[in-house]
Order: C-alpha cells, then sequence, then structure tokens
C-alpha cells in the first residue's frame, strides 16, 4: 500500500474516529436523524480537517510549542467560519438542519487531537492525506449511523420512501436513543469483523499516528519519515552495517588484547619460577652461615679446652 493509500485506510478504517476512537460523540449522537444530516456534517468536518491539518503542517516549524493550542485553535476557527458563510449562501437547509454544530467543529477533538499528534510534527503531504482520511471515516461514520436511523425511524433513504406502506416506523431511532442503539450496533460490527480476521490470520492494528521520535519501537507505518524522508531511510539501512563493522574491529581489538595478556601471563610465569630458584639459592646461601658459626663455637671451645690444660701445667 502507498503512502497516500495509508493514511486514507488508516483513517477509514484502523483509526475511524467514531467506531475506533470513539471520538466526537456530541455531534455523532446529535445531527444524525439522517442518512443527508450525518452526510453533511461529515462532508463539513472533512473540508475543515483537511484544510487545518495542511496549514498546521506548514507553520509548524514556526508556531512556539508553548501557544501551539491557541494557534491551531485560530487556523480551525478561520476554516470553519468560511464554510460555515459559504452553507449559508448555498445550502441553508443544511446549515440550518445542522444548526449549533457546525460553529462547535472548531472544538471538535478529532481535529483538535489531529493537528497535536499528526499534522504539527509531519510534512503538509502526509497531514493532508491524513486529514483527508480522518474526515472520510467519519463522514462514513455519520452517513451510516443516519442512514439506519432514518431507515427504521422513517422508513426512508436520503429523503426518499424505501419502506412498504405497510411498515410502521420505530419512532425510538429518531430519537436520542436511537442513536445510541445504532452506534453500539455498528461498534459491535467492526469489533466482530476485526476479530474474525485475527482469526483468519489477518489481524489489523491501529496505528499509532502521535510521532514519539522513537523510530526503532513506533508502530506507526504510514508515518511520513518512513515513507517521505529518504535520505534518513538510507541512512537508518547503513546504521546497522556501520555498527556490526564497529564490532567486528571491536572483537579484533579485543582478541588482540587477549593476546597480549597472555604473553604477559607467560612472562610472569617465568618470572616467578626464576623467583622460586632465586629463594631456594638464598635459603642454601643461609645454611652456609649457620655450619660456619657451628665450627667457631666448635673451635672456641677446643681453645678454651687449650687455655685450661695451658694454666694447670703453668701451676
Amino acid at each position: 500500500m502507498n503512502k497516500a493509500g495509508e493514511r486514507l485506510f488508516n483513517g477509514l478504517v484502523k483509526e475511524n474516529p467514531t467506531l475506533v476512537l470513539m471520538l466526537g460523540m456530541c455531534p455523532t449522537l446529535a445531527v444524525t436523524t439522517s442518512a443527508v444530516n450525518g452526510f453533511g456534517m461529515g462532508a463539513t468536518t472533512l473540508v475543515v480537517l483537511a484544510l487545518s491539518n495542511l496549514i498546521i503542517s506548514l507553520l509548524r516549524k514556526v508556531i512556539p510549542k508553548r501557544v501551539r493550542i491557541p494557534a491551531f485553535i485560530v487556523i480551525i476557527a478561520s476554516f470553519v467560519t468560511m464554510v460555515q458563510l459559504l452553507m449559508q449562501a448555498y445550502l441553508y437547509s443544511l446549515n440550518k438542519a445542522l444548526g449549533v454544530y457546525i460553529p462547535l467543529i472548531v472544538v471538535n477533538c478529532i481535529i483538535l487531537g489531529r493537528a497535536e499528534s499528526y499534522a504539527y510534527s509531519n510534512p503538509p503531504i502526509p497531514a493532508l492525506f491524513d486529514g483527508i482520511g480522518m474526515g472520510l471515516g467519519f463522514t462514513v461514520a455519520l452517513t451510516c449511523i443516519g442512514a439506519v436511523r432514518e431507515l427504521l425511524g422513517a422508513g426512508k433513504l436520503f429523503g426518499f420512501a424505501v419502506m412498504p406502506d405497510s411498515y410502521e416506523p420505530a419512532l425510538i431511532f429518531v430519537l436520542a436513543p436511537g442513536a445510541f442503539f445504532v452506534l453500539a450496533a455498528l461498534t459491535a460490527l467492526q469489533n466482530y469483523v476485526k476479530e474474525k480476521l485475527k482469526k483468519a490470520g489477518k489481524p489489523y492494528e491501529k496505528i499509532g499516528s502521535g510521532c514519539t521520535e522513537d523510530c526503532m519501537n513506533c508502530s506507526d507505518k504510514g508515518c511520513s519519515g518512513r515513507f517521505y524522508d529518504e535520505k534518513a531511510g538510507g541512512a537508518a539501512e547503513k546504521a546497522p552495517e556501520k555498527d556490526s563493522r564497529v564490532a567486528e574491529k571491536d572483537g579484533r581489538t579485543a582478541g588482540e588484547d587477549g593476546k597480549t595478556a597472555g604473553e604477559d601471563g607467560r612472562a610472569a610465569g617465568k618470572g616467578s619460577k626464576t623467583a622460586g630458584k632465586g629463594s631456594k639459592a638464598a635459603g642454601k646461601d643461609s645454611k652456609a652461615p649457620e655450619k660456619d658459626g657451628k665450627t667457631a663455637g666448635e673451635d672456641s671451645k677446643e681453645a678454651g679446652k687449650t687455655g685450661t690444660a695451658a694454666q694447670e701445667v703453668g701451676k
């Protein structure tokens, strides 16, 4: 899968903001009384999300980290204002149906979350496709929820009657509780499909899109650093080779040190043998003075005896 497709697939399936991440629940539950409303809300969010991601990524080296959140809100609010004015001019009925939830896109956690975790730390092209992917995932989820609620609650689909005249609509689905029921059912369905894929040996896990600058342990296969920075990729491929060469050189040095240590040990062994011979010779030399002392003692005794005899003869 190419780099752009990876980000689109990530937003649609792996990190679907509604069915997987459970973000943006306020508009999801409030405006999805029909498929048209759900599609309109999702498309509006898609436009704002894609454009804000692009601009924030372009300005990521200019915006200081300490004021990044206010800067994000200003950028998002600018696009929301433009979209709202366009809807008031050309899609007035949809604008009236969505009401206050269009201005509330400014503080939608999906848009702020993508700006903080992805757009602010990645180049413009992947950030743009990330916004489009997340927007498409949000649009598809809201459209599906609105379609199910409209079909079961009114017997219609996109405003057209599709159920027979004998069908009795379940009005609870166009009320607030119906949104929870349909959301829970669709979430359970995607979890069921996920488990089936795991058992079939085709698991897909959620991609962590927040850059932690830990590429070795990063699970984000769509990270721009892996697809857009070819120089970094080449350097990353050469790094293991360089490390292996350094390790080989260190091994050779360690072998030479071992040989030197062995020679030093042999020399020390020879020195110890020489010292042993010297100590034996010193022991023999120390015994010789003892013998000389004994001989001198015997001579002195004999001289004493001779002196005593001479004294007796003199008397």
